[in-house]
């Protein structure tokens, strides 16, 4: 089954759609494709589809759920003489299984590809960790699991796998930074910096581009502007780290040359 998460949700057996169009049936299929070959337990799945408030029919209507999904399977397998709906979701002791053959689930390859990409980053080889993280990016279509009503334990693994793609996107630009791609990424790191006003790394990462392409003085704009938000809606200064990179452009450091470690 091919499956994907990070942006709509698809799930394709055999060239044909298994996504359910009942919203809860979704929201099962999402939980168990996030989860692909390991057992969700039962209350786990529960609380994704009621929260705190199952109701006592809850247990029945779970097995009518898995019973539609199993009948959307089973339609995508039609005439398979080795696999069965069941072998595809399975049954456990306390739970279902979603079994799925490697390099079958986008998150999956994401992971992989992100872990390569910052193993690379930590050992220096900055060509090959902005290959393997752009790779990584590449993969997402949007939001993840944009067109599904999530419950709050889907919630939490979107929310962990939105802040992997933003420290997969630190992490690819300041290997572009080492490499000596300023100018080509000033562009998208203006649209991340309106994006995220008060992020402070692509703010850094936005400045240093700025300097090295001749343009001090917009790196000190963008000081600017993130100071005023950081004031304006919380009351803080920006970091010391951002204020000692403040002054580097200020003072035309050298060390802020492309040799130089970008700061983080």
């Amino acid at each position: 089954m091919e499956i994907k998460v990070l942006g709509p949700l698809t799930a394709h057996e055999r060239g044909v759609s298994v996504v359910p169009s009942a919203a809860k049936p979704r929201q099962i299929l999402a939980l168990l494709a996030l989860q692909a070959d390991h057992v969700v337990t039962v209350p786990t799945l529960m609380e994704e589809i009621w929260g705190e408030d199952v109701p006592r029919s809850a247990a029945t209507t779970l097995q009518t759920y898995i019973l539609q999904l199993r009948r959307k399977i089973a339609a995508a397998l039609d005439g398979d003489p080795v696999r069965q709906a069941k072998d595809v979701l399975v049954t456990q002791h306390g739970g279902y299984l979603l079994q799925v053959q490697p390099g079958q689930i986008d998150v999956q390859e994401f992971e992989q590809l992100a872990a390569s990409g910052r193993a690379a980053y930590d050992a220096g080889d900055d060509r090959a960790a902005s290959e393997l993280l752009g790779k990584a990016l590449g993969m997402w279509q949007g939001p993840a699991l944009v067109d599904v009503k999530v419950g709050s334990v889907v919630e939490l693994e979107v929310l962990r796998l939105d802040e992997d793609r933003m420290a997969c996107l630190e992490r690819r630009i300041d290997a572009d930074l080492r490499l000596g791609r300023h100018t080509e990424i000033v562009p998208e790191l203006r649209v991340l910096v309106a994006r995220h006003p008060m992020h402070e790394n692509f703010c850094a990462q936005l400045m240093t581009a700025l300097h090295r392409s001749g343009n001090a003085w917009r790196a000190l704009q963008a000081y600017q502007r993130l100071r005023s938000t950081l004031i304006e809606e919380l009351g803080l200064e920006p970091s010391p780290k951002l204020q000692r990179l403040h002054q580097a452009v200020l003072n035309g450091d050298p060390a802020l040359d492309v040799t130089a470690p970008v700061v983080r």
